[in-house]
């Protein structure tokens, strides 16, 4: 039998209700969310309840979806299922890393509060936006960009999907001319150019946080967004790698693809929506996917491994 992958989606999939169904219903998952609520008070309401306006902010989607993401791994956790990756798209990264105990849940979630402020404040003093363009090759897509000042291809999602990120007043431009090579360019509900050089104070800023923060190997391997392979163990090396995220490009294609290589035939993508599975059956039709948000998709889950 192969390897079980944990995955863990970014912002873009936030959705209100998001854990609730575990907090009630699994004790460990409440007081799981308890004690971030404790951190960062008022994060089980707005995941809960918070409207999509409030939770597509970064400053709250961040902390939001990471109090969510881990309590799906601790509902996962109680049934028995333990994964032998893991890995995060953006954001998720952080919460595979608590999940590998490279660190503890309550430090790796008061980091993503402040990762979700310096990114947002760098948002904002840098107008950008993100778009998702489809049917074009890598190379196409390099060109396009390389014919705009300031616009970066900055996310490998899978076969015929990358993410850039370009001034605000460029991007309309810029899908015209993906429309005009045969491609289709979809905006992203992200307010921000993310994994950008428009994140460069953001990820300094970030650095110095991390200086503070004690973290040690992971536990089962943690793949990297920055180099599609598992995290090492230095201490110098975790924070290096975490820091250069913020405004580096997502290798999420070269990472699965990594994973896949090393064993994994079954990803199970935790937390809100879809995205990630979405990606990962285009990458390989090879592998089994399955997504956990609520009981009923741990049940699937359950019944099928």
């Amino acid at each position: 039998m192969g390897h079980i992958a944990f995955v863990f989606p970014g912002q873009g999939a936030q959705e209100t209700g998001m854990g609730q169904a575990f907090y009630e219903s699994v004790p460990e998952c409440r007081e799981l969310l308890d004690a971030l609520d404790a951190i960062r008070p008022g994060t089980s309401a707005q995941c809960f309840s918070g409207n999509a306006e409030e939770l597509s902010i970064t400053k709250n989607t961040q902390p939001c979806l990471f109090a969510a993401e881990l309590a799906c791994a601790k509902a996962l956790e109680k049934a028995g299922i333990k994964p032998d990756m893991t890995a995060g798209f953006s954001l998720g990264e952080l919460s595979a890393l608590a999940l590998a105990k490279a660190g503890t849940v309550e430090n790796m979630f008061r980091l993503v509060c402040k990762r979700a402020e310096l990114m947002q404040k760098e948002a904002e003093n840098t107008p950008a936006s993100m778009a998702a363009v489809l049917k074009l090759s890598e190379e196409t897509v390099r060109g396009i960009c390389e014919s705009f000042e300031g616009v970066y291809p900055v996310n490998f999602n899978c076969p015929g999907q990358i993410s850039v990120s370009a001034p605000a007043e460029k991007m309309k431009d810029f899908c015209e001319e993906v429309k005009k090579a045969g491609g289709r360019a979809i905006p992203l509900s992200v307010k921000g150019g993310f994994h950008s050089p428009y994140m460069k104070k953001a990820a300094e800023g970030f650095g110095n946080e991390l200086k503070s923060v004690c973290f040690t190997a992971p536990e089962i391997p943690v793949y990297a967004n920055y180099s599609a392979k598992p995290y090492p163990g230095e201490e110098a090396e975790i924070r290096e790698l975490l820091e250069a995220q913020i405004s580096s490009p997502v290798l999420w294609e070269k990472t699965v693809d990594q994973m896949i290589s090393d064993g994994a035939d079954t990803f199970v993508e935790l937390g809100p929506g879809k995205v990630l599975t979405g990606m990962i059956k285009k990458i390989s039709r090879d592998v089994r996917v399955f997504n956990v948000s609520d009981p009923e998709g741990l049940q699937k889950l359950t019944d099928e491994i």
